[in-house]
């Protein structure tokens, strides 16, 4: 059991790293709380709340990976490398594609909520 007392600790160490150190994480961590605020505000459906937090949780997890193979890299070599830079390019580019779709799922759900929210002002 002390094992695996040992592996939540050294896991809150890692995100505790991550959310202290990198920008992005602390960004993507703001963001994701104001997503989920709006959410409760505009009275999401379970559903969509969960699609939310799933996606939140995608773009943190792929912030971190992207910290890992940072450090990795930045580790195995300290001289200029096209490899090291095409390894972190790709992991950074995984982070995109992980926002990108973030931005479009909030959308999907967002957008109908504000132009009703917004239409229903100018009445």
């Amino acid at each position: 059991m002390r094992h695996v007392w040992r592996s939540l600790r050294d896991a809150f160490t890692g995100l505790k790293y991550c959310f202290a150190t990198q920008r992005n994480m602390t960004i993507h961590g703001v963001f994701g709380g104001l997503v989920l605020l709006a959410a409760l505000l505009l009275k999401v459906t379970a559903l969509e709340l969960l699609l939310l937090t799933a996606v939140i949780c995608a773009v943190l997890v792929a912030e971190a990976f992207n910290t890992a193979v940072e450090k990795a890299v930045d580790l195995c070599t300290r001289e200029q490398n096209e490899l090291a830079h095409i390894a972190k390019d790709v992991a950074a580019g995984a982070v995109l594609l992980t926002a990108i779709f973030a931005v479009i799922a909030g959308l999907f759900i967002f957008a109908p909520r504000l132009w009703h929210l917004f239409s229903s002002w100018g009445s």
